[in-house]
Formats: structure tokens, sequence, C-alpha cells
């Protein structure tokens, strides 16, 4: 990325722009316009930028496209700074704001794609400048009476309503019988089904970064109509609409069947790294009578084969215990987040407690807390001391314990 504050300050300059300068007369001549337009249209073809609209080539768009596409992670720190100063992101928010009105036109398959693409692509650039950056994150909360946060939590109702009508992950057969969802040939069902899924992991990062430790972010995402519910219908039951090798990002199911399917996998595990390998045969020879005497005879070319087979099954055998780990990793995971949530609804609710404790063996929540303290343990490891996620954790422990 050979990008500067000039460069930067210019591309959204030009997002101020008139959209389309065909008009303007005393500027270019209408074949001028037409000759300009083909360059920057065989420019673009060697770009392979599938949302390029090179029927409807403006300024505007151009710059909107080159902002969008540029991956600002790898811009730095200064990149964050200057596209607040410079007013990039008041443009990127209206972007989303455009595109999340024209959810509500879901006739329009060709139009509802793109638009969940383009809050997409605005989400992601706007989910990779709030990391780590309380200013961008105070800025765009308070951007329009936080107009982004109102527009994403738009964006995650409208997601959750039409996961279920165009999910990849079931059967046609299986689907809703409305008019609307079977009328749909299967390439253009596939291709809405992944641009939901796609806007919704946008939406959902760009709210954790603006509710994580801000309690004015989380306040004014709470006050969002159905937010919560919408959520926890995310987490809850989204997840089954989703390809299974991609559920893992927005996935919290069932407490219990995380809980068992962890120790499953932990046991497992175990026995396969105690499990000592028993010494090979050695096959590189055998004993033979000749003559009366008892001689070892080599085996012809045969210890770069034994040699090969003793590599491949312990390749084998690390293979297994490694994606056992992994397994066992992610169900401890999801488990302890599904713990977490569970334990956060608790406090204060006493019908939440009692709720929860219905669907707990014998009604005792160790079961959580006992997993809630190995995660903790794990983060203790892996994270720095004393961090407000770890104390969010600990309270829940003592107030489960307590409650």
């Amino acid at each position: 990325m050979d990008l500067d504050r000039a460069c930067l300050e210019l591309m959204i300059k030009l997002l101020e722009m008139d959209q389309d300068y065909s008009g303007h007369q005393d500027q270019l001549t209408a074949k001028e316009v037409a000759k300009v337009k083909e360059k920057i249209r065989k420019l673009c073809e060697t770009v392979h930028n599938k949302h390029l609209d090179l029927e409807n080539i403006t300024t505007g768009h151009l710059a909107m496209e080159t902002l969008l596409s540029l991956t600002s992670k790898r811009a730095g720190d200064w990149f964050k700074e200057e596209l607040r100063l410079l007013g990039g992101l008041d443009h990127i928010v209206d972007k989303v704001k455009e595109c999340v009105q024209n959810l509500s036109q879901e006739d329009d398959k060709e139009n509802l794609v793109a638009s969940l693409w383009g809050a997409e692509r605005c989400l992601r650039v706007l989910e990779s400048v709030t990391v780590q950056n309380p200013e961008n994150q105070g800025y765009l909360i308070a951007y329009k009476d936080s107009q982004l946060i109102v527009s994403s939590a738009r964006a995650l109702w409208y997601c959750e309503d039409m996961i279920q009508r165009y999910s990849r992950a079931l059967n046609n057969s299986s689907l809703s019988s409305s008019s609307s969802s079977a009328a749909l040939p299967h390439c253009s069902f596939s291709n809405v089904g992944k641009a939901v899924e796609d806007c919704m992991r946008a939406v959902i990062g760009v709210l954790l970064n603006l509710t994580h430790d801000n309690e004015w972010g989380s306040t004014k995402t709470g006050e969002q109509e159905q937010l919560i519910v919408t959520a926890l219908n995310c987490v809850l039951r989204v997840p089954r609409y989703i390809p299974q090798e991609q559920r893992f990002d927005v996935r919290v199911l069932l407490f219990l069947e995380r809980e068992r399917a962890a120790i499953l996998a932990e046991a497992k595990t175990d026995d396969l790294i105690s499990e000592a390998p028993k010494p090979a045969l050695d096959q590189s020879g055998e004993w033979q009578e000749t003559s009366g005497e008892i001689q070892w005879v080599a085996a012809e070319n045969n210890d770069n084969q034994t040699e090969k087979k003793e590599e491949e099954d312990e390749e084998l055998d690390l293979n297994k215990a490694l994606q056992h780990a992994g397994k066992h990793m992610e169900d401890s995971i999801v488990a302890s987040y599904t713990a977490l949530l569970l334990g956060c609804l608790c406090q204060g609710s006493q019908i939440n407690v009692t709720t929860v404790r219905k669907h707990l063996p014998k009604g005792d929540f160790s079961i959580m807390t006992e997993m809630l303290k190995k995660f903790l343990s794990f983060m203790n490891l892996t994270c720095a001391m004393g961090s407000t996620g770890q104390k969010s954790i600990s309270r829940v422990i003592d107030y489960l314990e307590h409650c």
C-alpha cells in the first residue's frame, strides 16, 4: 500500500465532488467525456474488482470503491486517525445507512445482494479502524446521534430475519414455502444466503468494537429496538442456518451439549497421548538356518520402506491428537462463552436464574462455574492479567456461586 495523507485527502475530496460531470460542457465535450470514461473502463477491467459498476463510472463511485478496497490494517494507526480527521468515516457511515435502507426492498434480489455487500464492505473498514482505537470508537458512537449503531442494529435485524429463508445449510425442500423464497433459482438463493451471512458477521464485528469495555457504546446499542432479542437469536438460533465450517464465528449452542463434547474430546485426546507406541517388529531382515548355522539375513530394499511407514504412523497419531485437541478447544470456548452469556443474563434477574436452573443437572450451577474457572485460567495464561474481560468472568463466577 503506497498511500500517504495527500492521496487519502484527495480521495476523500473526490467523494464530495459532483457524481457525474457529463453535463459540464464548458469543461469537456460529450466526446471527450466518453473517451475518458472508456480509458477508465479499460483500466478498471485490469483490477478485478467485482463491485465496480463499469456502466456507471462516476468520480464518487470510483473514490468510494478505492477507499473500501484499502486494507487499513496494513496502513497503520496514522491511516485510522487521518480517515477520521479528513471526514472519511462520515462518508462510510452514510454509505452504510444508504445500504441498510435498501434492505427493505427484498423483492429485487439483485439490489438486495448489492446492498448487503455494500454494507458489509463498509462495515469491514469500520471494524478495522475501531480495533483498539478509542478515538474512532467515540467519534462513531457520537456521529449524527449514533447513526452507525442505529444502522447496524437495523441491519442485524434484517439479516437475522432473512437468514432462515436464504439458508445455505438447509436443503431447498426444507425451506419456507413462501412464494418469494420458492421462486428463487438456486444460484440466486445461494448468493443471497452468503451475502446475508457475511453482512451479519461484519455487523457483529463493528458492534463488538463499539461496546467492548465501553459504557457509552453499550448503552446506545442496548437502547435500539429489539436489539437484545435479535442478538440472542443470532447466537442461539442462527448458527443452524449457516454452513458447518463457518458456524464458529457466531455460534453459541446449548451449554450442556458443548460441555459434554469438550469433556469427551479431552478424554479422547488424553487417551491418544497416553497410549505409548508399541515397538515395531524389526522387519529389516530375518533369521535363517544355513548349513547348520542360524544367521541374520537382511531383507532387500526394506529399510527405507520400514522407516517411511514408521514416520507416517507417527504423523497420523500426531494429526489425530491435534484434531481432537482442536475440537476440544472449540467446544470449550463455545461452552465457556455460553456459560458467560447465561451468567450475565442471570445477574439481577431471579426469573432468569430459576429458568436456567431448570435446565441444569440437579439445578446446580457448579457445572457452569467449573467451565468458567477453566476458561479464566486459560485467559490468565494467554492474556494480560487484570483485563476487563477477566474481571467480568470473575464477577459472573462469584455471582453464580452465591445465587
